[in-house]
């Protein structure tokens, strides 16, 4: 299923894989965050950190009302502020939505799967 954005010149639909790798990597520009995580913990709530072409399964599009609501799953470093990174990727990522793909963002929202302790 795709997003589909209605001009003057015509349609255009944007696949839900490039909005999930646009926003995944917008996140994991951020200072503070180690990767994207599964939605789905692996047992025994041990997270999965994805690669660059995974990025889908750690983003969640939702259309509610004509309005776009993102969840994402992220893993933090050890030692940072997790309410400023999760802010700081919820404006990021909105911003570079709109920016790069001309959407209207709602909402992000952001799910801590996990703290990863850097390896010096």
């Amino acid at each position: 299923m795709a997003l589909e954005m209605n001009s003057q010149l015509g349609s255009i639909d944007i696949s839900r894989e490039v909005v999930s790798t646009v926003a995944g990597g917008a996140a994991t520009d951020c200072y503070g965050i180690v990767g994207m995580a599964s939605q789905k913990q692996i047992k025994d709530g041990i997270s999965e950190l994805l690669r660059r072409e995974n990025f889908s399964r750690g983003v969640v599009i939702r259309e509610i009302d004509d309005d776009l609501h993102i969840d994402m799953y992220i893993i933090v470093s050890y030692g940072t502020k997790i309410s400023e990174v999760a802010y700081n990727v919820q404006t990021k990522v909105k911003y570079q939505l709109e920016q790069m793909l001309g959407l209207t963002v709602e909402s992000v929202n952001i799910f801590v799967q996990g703290v990863r302790v850097s390896s010096p």
